[in-house]
């Protein structure tokens, strides 16, 4: 039998498990006896926060975790969406790691996916302060983002 996960969760804490969302009331203790796809409350971008390229990628991969029911299209549209951060970007740490997650999306681990974005937020910050990539092209990306 696979090792249980245990989660503890505060007073009024939030968390997403296969799609449905769940509050708690007072502190407790959640102990998953099998495979469980969740999200931790902290871990949940909200729309109005995904306001660069690399956030709105990962406000995409959530989605696919947080709603099953519209997986498929987060799916396409992540693809999309990795096509042209693929074409943004110059970095080469930033290309591979995307090429990266590109692969874990398609093997069905979106969670792992976001680790890999959240790790590369501070690569980008980097990039987008100094310009490494054009303010059109960034504005550009959003754009194309928010008509999906």
């Amino acid at each position: 039998m696979k090792s249980t996960l245990r989660i503890s969760l505060k007073s009024g804490e939030r968390i997403f498990i296969n799609g449905a969302v769940l509050r708690v009331d007072r502190k407790v203790a959640l102990e998953f006896m099998n495979d469980v796809t969740f999200l931790l409350e902290n871990h949940v971008l909200q729309a109005e926060n995904a306001n660069t390229p690399l956030r709105q990628l990962y406000f995409i991969a959530q989605m696919i975790l947080i709603n099953p029911e519209g997986a498929e299209q987060s799916r396409t549209l992540f693809r999309k969406s990795v096509t042209m951060l693929l074409a943004c970007f110059k970095n080469d740490e930033v290309l591979a790691e995307l090429k990266r997650i590109d692969g874990l999306v398609v093997s069905d681990r979106a969670f792992d996916a976001l680790k890999a974005i959240r790790a590369l937020y501070p690569i980008e910050d980097r990039i987008l302060n100094n310009q490494e990539m054009a303010p059109a092209t960034v504005e550009h990306i959003r754009k194309e983002i928010a008509l999906w």
